[in-house]
C-alpha cells in the first residue's frame, strides 16, 4: 500500500464517497477514514466546514491539500498515481469514459442525492412512496440511456470501456449500489447488470462497499 497523509472524509452510504473509496483501493493508496453522519448533520459542523466550506462529502486530504467533489478527486488520484489508469490513453477513449461517467455523476446523482430527497420531504411534504418514485424515475431514465449506449457500442468490453475498470465503472457501480435502497433492480438493464455483477466480485470493489465501512451498522 502507498501511504502518506491521505484522509478521506466521507459517509459509508454516500455513493460519491463510494466512488472515491473504490479509486483509492484500485490505486492501493492507504488512507485514514473519517466518518460523518449525514443524517445527523455532522457534515455541517464548523470543524468540517472549515475544512470543506461546501459541507459535502467526500473530501480528501492529500499531500497537496484538501480536494472536494468526487470527480475532481478521482481525476487527481489518476494523475498523481497513474497506474493502474482510470482513463484510457487515447483522447477519444477518455471522452467516452467521461461521458458515460457523467450520465451518473451529472444527470442522475445531483437530483437524487440525500439533500434533494430531504428537501422534497421538507418543502413539498413528499412521503416515502413519493420520494422513492422520484428517485426511481431519474435513476431509470439515466440507466436506460446507459444501457443503450453500452449494449450497442463495440468498445464496451468486460467493463464499460474495454477490459479495464475506469471512471465509468466506478460511477456505475456506485449508483447501482445506491439504487438497491430504492428497489430499482438491474434486470431491466442486462449489459449494466453484467458489468456491475463483474465489478462487485472484485476485491477492490468489495472492500469499498458501504457495509464494509467502520461507520456502517453492518460493518
Amino acid at each position: 500500500m502507498t501511504s502518506g497523509g491521505y484522509v478521506l472524509h466521507n459517509y459509508f452510504r454516500s455513493s460519491t464517497s463510494l466512488r472515491v473509496r473504490m479509486a483509492l483501493a484500485i490505486k492501493q493508496i492507504d488512507y485514514d477514514y473519517s466518518a460523518y453522519s449525514l443524517l445527523d448533520n455532522e457534515h455541517r459542523d464548523n470543524s468540517y466546514l472549515a475544512l470543506n466550506p461546501e459541507g459535502l462529502v467526500p473530501a480528501l486530504q492529500t499531500p497537496d491539500g484538501v480536494i472536494s467533489q468526487s470527480m475532481a478527486i478521482l481525476e487527481y488520484l489518476d494523475e498523481s498515481h497513474p497506474a493502474p489508469a482510470l482513463l484510457p490513453a487515447d483522447a477519444a477513449g477518455r471522452a467516452r469514459v467521461r461521458s458515460l461517467a457523467h450520465v451518473v455523476a451529472l444527470d442522475i446523482h445531483p437530483i437524487n442525492n440525500l439533500r434533494i430527497l430531504q428537501y422534497l420531504r421538507r418543502e413539498f411534504h413528499a412521503d416515502d412512496m413519493a420520494v422513492s418514485t422520484w428517485f426511481r424515475h431519474w435513476a431509470d431514465t439515466g440507466f436506460k440511456a446507459l444501457e443503450v449506449r453500452l449494449s450497442s457500442d463495440e468498445q464496451t468490453g468486460v467493463f464499460c470501456h474495454g477490459d479495464q475498470m475506469t471512471l465509468a465503472d466506478i460511477c456505475l457501480v456506485s449508483q447501482a449500489v445506491n439504487n438497491r435502497r430504492f428497489d430499482l433492480p438491474l434486470e431491466s438493464y442486462p449489459t449494466i447488470q453484467r458489468i456491475v455483477t463483474h465489478c462487485l466480485d472484485l476485491p477492490v470493489v468489495q472492500q469499498a462497499l458501504p457495509d464494509r465501512q467502520p461507520d456502517s451498522p453492518a460493518g
